[in-house]
Parts: C-alpha cells; sequence; structure tokens
C-alpha cells in the first residue's frame, strides 16, 4: 500500500487503473450512489474501484464487487462493456492543482441489489435511474453507461 504522499505523486503523474460495476433493472435502470469521495463528491455515480499493484483484474473485481456492493462476485458472471477514459480536475486528498485521471474498464454485472447491505463509505445511498429520468446530478463519465445495452 502507498504512503499517502506517494500515492499524491501518482496521481499528479500517472494515470489509474480501474473498474466500474454497470449493475443494470430488469426495467434497464442503472444503480448509481452517491459519491462521498473525491474526484466526482456530490455525483451520482456507478459503483466500482481502482485496481491495486500486483493484483489481477479477476481478483480486483472480487475485491471491489465486496466493498461497493456488500458482496464478491466473479468476473465471469459479467460483461465487459469497453475501456473509457475518466478525467477529474480534483483529487482524493483535495489538493489544488492536482488532476485525476483514471483508464476504467466498465463491466456490466447482474447483481442481488439488495439496497440495504450497501456499504456507504464511498456512497452516501444508492437510487436507481433510468435513460429517460433525472440525470442532473448524475455524473458525465455514468452517463456515458446508458447507451449500452
Amino acid at each position: 500500500m502507498l504512503e499517502h504522499d506517494e500515492f499524491i505523486r501518482v496521481v499528479k503523474n500517472t494515470p489509474l487503473v480501474a473498474l466500474d460495476l454497470i449493475i443494470r433493472s430488469e426495467d434497464n435502470e442503472l444503480l448509481v450512489g452517491m459519491r462521498v469521495n473525491e474526484p466526482a463528491a456530490g455525483s451520482w455515480f456507478v459503483p466500482g474501484g481502482r485496481i491495486l499493484k500486483n493484483e489481477s483484474i479477476e481478483d480486483a473485481f472480487l475485491r471491489i464487487t465486496k466493498a461497493e456492493l456488500g458482496k464478491s462476485y466473479s468476473i465471469d458472471h459479467a460483461r465487459l462493456l469497453g475501456a473509457f477514459t475518466h478525467k477529474y480536475q480534483t483529487n482524493f486528498a483535495h489538493i489544488p492543482g492536482i488532476s485525476t485521471h483514471y483508464v476504467v474498464l466498465a463491466y456490466e454485472l447482474q447483481a442481488d441489489a439488495d439496497q440495504e447491505q450497501f456499504p456507504v463509505e464511498q456512497h452516501s445511498e444508492y437510487r436507481w435511474v433510468g435513460k429517460n429520468g433525472d440525470l442532473t446530478m448524475v455524473h458525465p463519465n455514468t452517463k456515458a453507461y446508458f447507451s449500452y445495452a
């Protein structure tokens, strides 16, 4: 695990690699959570997280689904939607002038969506949002996922 100052240097100088979890309801709505932390704090965003050094994508998927959904899911049950670039003017440490850049692998997953079991470290609350619903607070990076079916 990187020390705080080391991680700041990484965020300042390199892109991070992350997984986004696209959880779609039977009504074609996406599960989104209100982001607590930067980047994208205060926006509705899909669950996800970064891949750690020396961690396989498969192991990251298990860890991130457990952390974000309260239950581990195998990547074998997911469908890769593609790779996306996410750029933010902010960073996790709120240091001015340091932006955050992610290369995101987005995976669609059928999951048991028991919102009562979802952790609240990254998202303060959760809801389902449809393509024709109120997207005003949905982050633009999440809005891109609505076009995939």
